[in-house]
């Protein structure tokens, strides 16, 4: 069950505030996923981690998502809302992590990539090359080992197939047609970046809170986040009417 409480949300903002975009993401999965060992999270296939964030999401700001988005042609600003609940189960997590496929006398087996491959190959001069490297486990030809740069560009592409049909949570594509001009705009949707700038936004209302309730009754930042938000919310009312 994911971490939802007030002080450990707040603790994973604070702690993400010094962090790349990379290692606020990795936060969020350990939110979502506390059962997991934190030295593990960086090996979760994209997917997967994907779809715990899709229920983190939901578990802590609902279904609904507000999303907006340029339209690439006429530029129009087009507003529309996703289910996070619905893209949470449609993120089918992948069945195995290893993936094997033959082509061209080629028998290849490699992993499915993670966050912490791309976090890799994004510093890279090549990062498709190391990528691929750092996924493969195996290439044999006609009985004869061979490393990642020897594979020919077919099979490579074979891969990236394969990697997209067994883990196709990994680039959640949005297509959406322009109320205007009636063009599809396509975007990915960064759930991690939606979701940190959500938690940022609630995270500074509550700290707020914290201030006026604690100024108001003298009470401890720990005893006024224990409250439920109901009487969180009943109090700050009280303070209003004051």
């Amino acid at each position: 069950m994911a971490n939802t409480g007030a002080a450990e949300l707040l603790a994973t903002w604070e702690a993400g505030l010094a962090e790349t975009p990379a290692g606020r993401a990795l936060l969020l999965h350990g939110t979502a996923r506390p059962d997991l060992d934190p030295a593990a999270l960086p090996a979760v296939p994209l997917g997967e981690r994907e779809g715990d964030l899709f229920a983190l999401r939901r578990a802590l700001f609902g279904e609904r998502m507000q999303v907006r988005l340029d339209c690439q042609v006429c530029g129009s600003d087009m507003e529309f809302e996703l289910d996070a609940g619905d893209l949470a189960r449609s993120l089918t997590r992948p069945g195995q992590p290893l993936v094997r496929l033959t082509e061209d006398g080629w028998d290849v087996t490699f992993r499915l990539p993670a966050a912490a491959d791309l976090a890799t190959a994004a510093r890279s001069a090549d990062p498709r090359a190391t990528l691929l490297a750092r996924c493969l486990v195996s290439a044999v030809h006609d009985g004869t080992p061979h490393p990642a740069d020897a594979l020919p560009v077919p099979v490579q592409r074979r891969i990236a197939e394969a990697v997209e049909s067994a883990d196709p949570g990994a680039d959640v594509t949005l297509n959406i047609n322009c109320p205007d001009c009636d063009t599809a705009s396509r975007a990915d949707l960064d759930i991690a970046s939606y979701l940190w700038s959500e938690l940022d936004a609630w995270a500074r209302d509550m700290l707020l809170d914290v201030h006026l309730l604690a100024t108001a009754y003298g009470w401890s930042e720990p005893e006024i986040l224990a409250l439920s938000p109901l009487r969180r919310r009943y109090y700050l009312e009280l303070c209003a009417d004051v």
